[in-house]
């Protein structure tokens, strides 16, 4: 039994080595193929420059970059040289990147794709730190990939990993304060896929399409690391504006995305298709088949059998909308901290709004409090340098405080409430939880994103940004009108269902960008919301005082 993701690529390697397993697309509109016995020898080649180099054993190595074919090369090369690899995502800013590096004790960085982000990150790297640029890196004066490659033999004799070891170190996307250094083993990384095995029947000729960060554990724990385990082939995305052709492409059989994402599907459809026209057209039984296969296809997901969405809650009506496309959305769960292996819902076994039953070793509990603990092979081993946090948050008896609350159904399956930490408390003393309002009111297809607050006010309130053709509509005549009444219906609609002390007291419509790039929303683009609290709170007196129930910011 292969004991560490190295041993199953090497695996591969032995077994079919001219099969394909990563594709990396070019600007210019092709491809580049990469075989199983390709991705060893490269790995196995640096691994020997990294060796060459004599640094101390275990030393961290980080890798920044959008995902890549050589992004995970360059992860696989890093285990098989005795190292341990520190992944950062390609969106952060300088300050942050600044702390990683240094936080980590980073010996080496691998510079990959980067594109708009690299003026933004580059300040932030050590002058003294070496550099080493992966294929589609910026032109930068460092030793190249390719030339490393080309010019050093494959390592002799492949580093032997203890599974129990330390194998990466994951930096949270950092919602509040400085991020923290999860570390994760050789173990937790390969019993989370082995685990899994029963739940969806993933095989060897599964596709899968790699655009989310694999700086996040969700995309290294639903794409890289499945792929290694069963051998299939993996895609990427080479740019936002490729990225349905690249989609196209892959045709996947297995699909993850995040509920942004989902959302922004469901509006691109909408605004060539209305949702009216949609009802209609679904009503009739030949042509609704039809319909329906040919907006799958559009999208390029007519192929999958298993799609994915974590990391937030989405909307009951998205998921709804998806079903009856044919496509059952699953939803998940986990985090950083458990290697994004915790829950999951399962065909034919899911219930809406609820992230389903524990996965295949996970045992689950809710605490007196309300949060939701966790216990699992893949949990983390702590947090990197920070002994005090990882006492807070992994306790004696093995259990992983999440920070989620939630509650069980009867078949023990888990609905997350909100966070412990989000609650917050008005001027008449009543707490809020603003996780379920969100989810009512980013179900609206208006709505990009949205933040309840209203911390120290009377009432709560949302913070709504608009979908591009809602924002675009404001600009046109009496589209400021439609689109407020269209919110004032949907803030009745949403008081109606909540208690009193949980009321939105009005809409607040925000004209700023919610962006990775600003730092309103993290690089998996969940909200960031004491970044929003502090932007727009300062101004909730004055919107409070104009007595209106939808304020265009």
């Amino acid at each position: 039994m292969n004991k560490t993701l190295v041993d199953c690529l090497l695996q591969w390697e032995r077994t079919k080595p001219d099969a394909i397993y990563l594709t990396q697309p070019l600007s210019d509109g092709t491809a580049v193929d990469y075989s199983w016995r390709d991705v060893a020898d490269q790995a196995r080649r640096m691994a020997a420059h990294l060796q060459s180099l004599n640094f101390p054993p275990h030393s961290q190595i980080a890798l920044l970059g959008k995902n890549s074919a050589h992004w995970i090369i360059a992860d696989l090369a890093i285990w098989m040289a005795g190292h341990v690899s520190v992944p950062l995502y390609p969106t952060l800013n300088t300050s942050t990147a600044e702390y990683i590096l240094g936080h980590s004790d980073a010996r080496l960085l691998f510079v990959g794709k980067m594109d708009e982000y690299w003026p933004i990150v580059a300040p932030g790297i050590p002058k003294d730190l070496p550099i080493i640029t992966l294929p589609l890196a910026p032109a930068l004066d460092a030793p190249s990939w390719d030339d490393i490659v080309a010019r050093t033999p494959p390592i002799g004799k492949i580093v032997e990993r203890n599974p129990k070891e330390l194998a990466t170190v994951i930096y949270t996307s950092g919602s509040t304060g400085d991020p923290k250094g999860v570390m994760i083993s050789f173990e937790a990384m390969i019993s989370t896929v082995r685990l899994a095995e029963p739940m969806f029947k993933v095989e060897a000729s599964e596709r899968m399409l790699s655009y989310l960060p694999l700086a996040h554990a969700a995309e290294r724990a639903l794409v890289e690391s499945p792929s290694l385990y069963h051998g299939f082939h993996v895609y990427f995305a080479n740019s936002l504006e490729t990225f349905i052709a690249d989609l196209r492409r892959a045709q996947p059989t297995v699909f993850f995305s995040v509920p942004r994402l989902w959302t922004k599907f469901y509006q691109g459809v909408c605004e060539s298709l209305p949702p009216s026209k949609q009802r209609r057209l679904f009503r009739i039984p030949i042509v609704s088949r039809m319909v329906k296969r040919k907006i799958l296809t559009q999208l390029g997901l007519q192929h999958v059998r298993v799609a994915l969405t974590g990391s937030a809650p989405l909307a009951p009506e998205l998921i709804a909308w998806y079903r009856e496309l044919g496509l059952e959305l699953l939803e998940g769960y986990g985090m950083s901290e458990n290697f994004a292996y915790s829950h999951s819902s399962l065909p034919g076994d899911a219930r809406v709004g609820y992230v389903g039953a524990p996965n295949p070793g996970v045992e689950q509990r809710i605490a007196a409090d309300g949060e939701v603990q966790v216990r699992s092979p893949s949990n983390m081993m702590g947090y990197f340098k920070n002994p005090q946090k990882t006492a807070e948050d992994l306790l004696p008896d093995g259990f992983l405080k999440t920070g989620d609350m939630g509650e069980l159904d009867a078949q023990g399956r888990l609905k997350i409430t909100g966070r412990v930490k989000d609650l917050f408390k008005t001027s008449k003393g009543k707490y809020v939880a603003p996780v379920p309002i969100e989810n009512r009111v980013g179900a609206h297809p208006m709505v990009e994103a949205v933040c309840v607050a209203g911390c120290g006010q009377p009432q709560p309130f949302a913070l709504v940004m608009l979908a591009p053709e809602a924002q675009s509509r404001l600009a046109g005549n009496g589209g400021r009108e439609e689109v407020t009444r269209e919110m004032q219906t949907l803030l009745a609609h949403i008081n109606e269902g909540l208690e009193d002390h949980e009321q939105l007291d009005y809409v607040a419509v925000v004209k700023e960008p919610w962006t990775m790039e600003n730092g309103f929303l993290t690089p998996t683009m969940k909200i960031k919301r004491n970044v929003i609290e502090t932007r727009y709170l300062p101004q909730a007196d004055a919107w409070r005082a104009a007595k209106r129930k939808v304020i265009l910011a």
